[in-house]
Formats: structure tokens, C-alpha cells, sequence
């Protein structure tokens, strides 16, 4: 099946909304760290405080991280070159961006990576 307005459009539609759900995340996770106190209690309590800070960080970071890969996904629509595989620029299956929208990889073009790295790591 090939990619319509209508399957551009709703894949838009799910980017921007995880969008809107990852920003509330790292807003909430920003709160959260500023509310972390590492300075009081005992060695224990602040032990845990800066394991709890460690986490929010971590956290902080995933988010970053799949909110770029969701912007870049919303340029690629922009620019008309939504849906094409990076690996092999062949059109990313239907399926695929309707459950991942944010995907940059058909199936087989996830695959090729992965037998490189597999490959290189091993090198």
C-alpha cells in the first residue's frame, strides 16, 4: 500500500501527539528533579535522593531523545521524503509507520543495520 495525504496526515496526527505527551513528561521529570533534595537526612537518605536524581536524569535523556527522532519525523513529512528508509530508500511499510510513525527504517532496512553492527561489532 502506498503512502496517501490521509496516511501522512494520521501518521502527523500521532507524532504530534506523542509530542505533546513526551513535553508534559519532561516537564513533569524537570519538577521532579527540581524537587529533589539530595542535601537532608542521612548518608542513606541522600544516597537515595541522588539515585532518584541519576534515574530522573536517564529518564530526562530517553525523552530527549525520542522527541528529536518525533521533530525529525515531522521535518521528513515537511519536506515530502516521509516514509522513506534510510538504509535502503525504498517506502517504509504502511503498518509499520501507522504503529511507529516516528520510524526512519523499513523492516529490511532495520534488519541490514542490524547485521552491520552485528557484523562490525565483531570485527
Amino acid at each position: 500500500m502506498r503512502l496517501n495525504q490521509e496516511i501522512i496526515g494520521e501518521c502527523r496526527k500521532k507524532l504530534l501527539l506523542v509530542k505533546q505527551e513526551l513535553l508534559t513528561r519532561m516537564r513533569i521529570s524537570a519538577t521532579r528533579f527540581k524537587e529533589n533534595n539530595k542535601n537532608i537526612g542521612d548518608e542513606i537518605d541522600q544516597s537515595v535522593a541522588q539515585l532518584e536524581e541519576y534515574n530522573i536524569l536517564i529518564n530526562q535523556e530517553r525523552i530527549r531523545t525520542q522527541l528529536l527522532e518525533v521533530e525529525f519525523a515531522l521535518s521528513r513529512i515537511e519536506k515530502g521524503e516521509f516514509g522513506i528508509c534510510e538504509e535502503t530508500q525504498e517506502p517504509i511499510e504502511v503498518q509499520r509507520l501507522l504503529t511507529i510513525p516516528w520510524t526512519r527504517l523499513s523492516i529490511e532496512g532495520a534488519e541490514l543495520r542490524e547485521r552491520y553492527k552485528k557484523h562490525y561489532a565483531q570485527l
